[in-house]
Order: C-alpha cells, then sequence, then structure tokens
C-alpha cells in the first residue's frame, strides 16, 4: 500500500510543479496549439496555447512508477512495465502527430495510415508480450479469454493456439484503439479528458487493489481473482491518477497547457492496458463511459450524414453541440464530469455487486 500512496503523491507533485516548467519550455519553443478553422469560433482564442503536455503526465507517471519501488524496494513487475510500454508507446505516436501539427501549422499531422500503423504496432507488441511471462502459478499478465469484471467462457484459445493468439491480438488492438481515441475525441475542452481520467484511473486503483486483497495466492476461495501482478497494477494506476490530477490545475479553464495527442492516447491506451491486465475489459467500457458516448456521437454523426445526407448533432463530438447550443465551456465540462461519475461508480458497484454475489 505505501507504493501505491507513494506513486500518487510522487506523480502528483512532478506534474503539478513541473507542469508550469514545461509551459514555460514549450513557449521558448513556439510549440503552440493549431486550432481548426471548422470548429467553434470561441476555440479560436485559444490559438498558440502550449500543447503536448501529454510529455509531462507520461514522464511524471514513469518517475513516480519507478520512485515508488525504489523507495519500497520492492521488484517491478511484468505487467506493470506492459502498462507502462503501452502507454510511452501509444503517447510517442501522439507526440509524432502533435509535432508535425506545430512545426507545419496544420491541423493535419500524421496521416491516417500513419498514426493507424504505429498504434497498431505498439498494440500487437503489447498484446504479444501481455499473453507470455508466466510467473510460478502459471499466470501470465493477460490471458486468451474475454473478461467483464473476471474472466467470462468466452475463450479465444477453442480455435488453437496460433489462430487464439491472433483473435487475442485482433481483440487487445480493437480495445486499444477504442479507449486512445475515445480519450482523444473527448480531449476538446478544456480539462474535460483529464478530469474523466482521473476518475477511471481512480478507479482502477481501487479494483486492482481489492484483487490483491482477494487474490488467489494469497486468499484462495471461490471469489478470488486470477490476477498475475494487482498491486503493481494499483501502483500504475495510481501514478497515472496523480500525474492527471496535477496536470488538471494547468489545464482546466482556462487551459495553460493542453496534453495533445501526446496525452490523449497514451492516457487512452494505460486504460486499455490496465483493463486487460486486470482482466476488466468490459468493465472498462461502462467505467470510460463518457468516452464511449462522445465516441458514439461521432460514428452517429459520421453514419447518419452519410446515409441521409443530414446531421443529427449540430457537431459532432457532443460537447461541440452544447457549444454550439449555447452552453458555456466550464458547465459542459463540470456536467460531463458528473456523468462521468456516475458512469465510475456504476463500473464500481458492479465489479463489488458481482463478488458479493459470488463468482459465477
Amino acid at each position: 500500500m505505501k507504493a501505491v500512496l507513494l506513486a500518487a503523491a510522487v506523480s502528483l507533485v512532478l506534474s503539478l510543479l513541473g507542469t508550469p516548467l514545461f509551459i514555460k519550455f514549450l513557449v521558448r519553443r513556439g510549440y503552440g496549439q493549431f486550432i481548426r478553422d471548422d470548429g467553434p469560433t470561441s476555440h479560436h482564442t485559444k490559438r498558440g496555447t502550449p500543447t503536448m503536455g501529454g510529455a509531462l503526465i507520461i514522464g511524471a507517471s514513469l518517475l513516480a512508477y519507478g520512485a515508488a519501488h525504489l523507495f519500497t524496494l520492492t521488484p517491478v513487475t511484468v505487467s506493470g512495465i506492459l502498462v507502462l510500454f503501452l502507454m510511452a508507446g501509444l503517447g510517442l505516436v501522439g507526440f509524432l502527430d502533435d509535432y508535425i501539427k506545430i512545426s507545419k501549422q496544420r491541423s493535419l499531422g500524421l496521416r491516417t495510415k500513419q498514426k493507424l500503423g504505429g498504434q497498431t504496432l505498439v498494440a500487437v507488441i503489447f498484446a504479444v508480450l501481455a499473453l507470455q511471462f508466466p510467473n510460478n502459478r502459471f499466470r501470465t499478465p493477460a490471458v486468451p479469454f474475454v473478461s467483464f469484471v473476471r474472466d467470462t467462457n468466452v475463450n479465444f484459445a477453442f480455435a488453437g493456439t496460433l489462430i487464439g493468439l491472433i483473435l487475442f491480438v485482433l481483440w487487445a488492438n480493437l480495445m486499444i484503439a477504442g479507449t486512445s481515441n475515445g480519450v482523444n475525441l473527448t480531449d476538446g475542452l478544456d480539462g474535460l479528458a483529464t478530469g474523466t481520467s482521473v476518475m477511471v484511473f481512480a478507479s482502477y486503483v481501487l479494483i486492482a487493489i481489492w484483487q490483491f486483497n482477494q487474490n488467489c495466492q494469497s486468499n484462495p476461495g471461490v471469489k478470488c481473482y486470477e490476477v498475475r501482478d494487482p498491486h503493481d497494477l494499483a501502483v500504475v494506476a495510481a501514478a497515472l491518477m496523480g500525474s492527471c490530477f496535477g496536470f488538471l490545475w494547468w489545464n482546466a479553464s482556462p487551459a495553460k497547457i493542453f496534453m495533445g495527442d501526446t496525452g490523449s492516447l497514451a492516457l487512452g491506451g494505460a486504460m486499455a492496458g490496465l483493463a486487460i491486465t486486470t482482466r476488466t475489459e468490459l468493465l472498462v467500457v461502462i467505467l470510460g463511459g463518457l468516452f464511449v458516448i462522445i465516441t458514439l456521437s461521432v460514428i452517429i454523426q459520421v453514419g447518419s450524414f452519410k446515409m441521409t445526407g443530414k446531421r443529427v448533432f449540430r457537431m459532432a463530438p457532443l460537447q461541440h453541440h452544447f457549444e454550439l447550443a449555447g452552453w458555456h465551456e466550464i458547465t459542459i465540462v463540470i456536467r460531463f464530469w458528473i456523468v462521468a461519475g456516475l458512469f465510475v461508480s456504476l463500473g464500481l458497484g458492479l465489479f463489488y455487486a458481482e463478488w458479493v454475489v459470488g463468482a459465477s
């Protein structure tokens, strides 16, 4: 538990104190946000605001994770390292996208195929490695099952080892692409994606700690959890929660810095990584319900326009629809945070209710 608290505290301090220094660095280099002309006109005042703040979130999380293990003299785990690899790898893809936008002063960074290719490469490496490295109880960081609050009966390995691996890799890619792009679409208003991410990572701190306390290795029984490294996953989630919390101080309206694709892709990837390694893959759809709703608004908008030539919303993603409807940005963010909190509460409630009722 000390490592969890240390990770949260160190990442919070690093992010809170490091962000203003990073802002000064970005300003000196002229790394300001490019604003699309077809977006809400109120956003034009944000042109030039420093971006790529996600690099600070990633750095603070990695340093806090390392510090927590150093000060508690505990070894790192494969599960924790893999989730951090997924976060950093997708963050690198986002960084390249942000850098191209800034350096060329355009709204298009990496081309779609390049961006998708980078995300896919990182996701495939993560998925393949997550099925390796069994511990002394033959547990690997991930298993070829679809999970909700624990593994279900849907097993990709039924089709054989190779095909099962391919199916799991495809499933993991779908999850990682969904969460990373969901956070990316949500990151359109000051503090919206950051504040929501704090709640989701906080929920994974609680989930992983609960799994650690009810782990089959230390507390065997019908209700125990077969998760490889739950305590270290709680450390990872705590580090991410703390770094997002500290960053939110500067990212809240009026934002002094944006996380950019560097942050949104990284945070979304970390959520998928935690979901896969804690075996709560479908639960993340509920915990991150706000991200799902905003992603669906884009899918509905595009689908409706292509099929009927009409738009369902004034503008997608959903937060911009309410902006054009006359809602103030801060009002939208706070109300969306409330919705995000309700989804997180529902997800945690379902997780705990399943344990109370008993494992199926």
